[in-house]
C-alpha cells in the first residue's frame, strides 16, 4: 500500500513540478561592451556580461573583459573581472557602479615585461534607450602609480539584449 501512495505522489508530483516556470530567465539580459581605436595607440577590447533585473530598477551582473593596447614599443594585455550594479531611473537616465579587478601584462618589443594588477571602483551615469547606455563614469580607487590607464574617467558604452 505505501508503495501504491508513493507511485502515486511521484505521478502527480512530477508534471505538476514540469508545469511551474521559473521566471529567474525572463530577467536575465547578456550583453556588455567593446572598443576600438585606431591611429597612435591601436586599442581593443570585449567585456561581455550578464545581469538580473529586479522589479524595483536595479540590477546586478557580472562580466568579464580583456583588452589589447599597442603604442609605440609597447603591448599591453589586459584581463579583467566586474561586479556590475546598474539603477535604472524613470526618465532614461542610468546609474551604475562597477568593481573590477585588472591583470595586466605590459611588454616591449625587445622582450621586457612587466606584469601588475589592481582594482578600480567606477561610479557612472548613462543615458539609457532601450537596450543601449552611453555615459561617463569615473574610478574612485584610481592610482596614477598602479593603474595602466592614463586617466581615471572613462566612456561607458553598454548593450543588454
Amino acid at each position: 500500500m505505501k508503495k501504491l501512495f508513493l507511485v502515486l505522489f511521484l505521478g502527480f508530483s512530477i508534471p505538476l513540478a514540469a508545469q511551474q516556470k521559473s521566471d529567474f530567465w525572463d530577467n536575465v539580459q547578456f550583453g556588455g561592451g567593446f572598443t576600438a581605436s585606431f591611429g597612435n595607440q591601436t586599442t581593443i577590447g570585449i567585456s561581455p556580461s550578464a545581469i538580473y533585473n529586479f522589479d524595483n530598477g536595479f540590477a546586478l551582473g557580472a562580466g568579464l573583459g580583456y583588452l589589447y593596447s599597442e603604442i609605440n614599443d609597447f603591448t599591453t594585455n589586459v584581463y579583467s573581472t566586474s561586479i556590475i550594479g546598474l539603477y535604472q531611473t524613470n526618465f532614461g537616465v542610468q546609474f551604475s557602479t562597477d568593481f573590477d579587478y585588472y591583470f595586466a601584462n605590459q611588454s616591449t618589443f625587445n622582450g621586457n615585461s612587466i606584469s601588475t594588477n589592481f582594482p578600480a571602483l567606477h561610479l557612472g551615469v548613462a543615458y539609457n534607450q532601450g537596450r543601449f547606455a552611453l555615459g561617463i563614469r569615473y574610478d574612485v580607487l584610481y592610482d596614477e602609480n598602479k593603474s595602466i590607464f592614463a586617466s581615471p574617467i572613462s566612456p561607458v558604452v553598454r548593450f543588454y539584449f
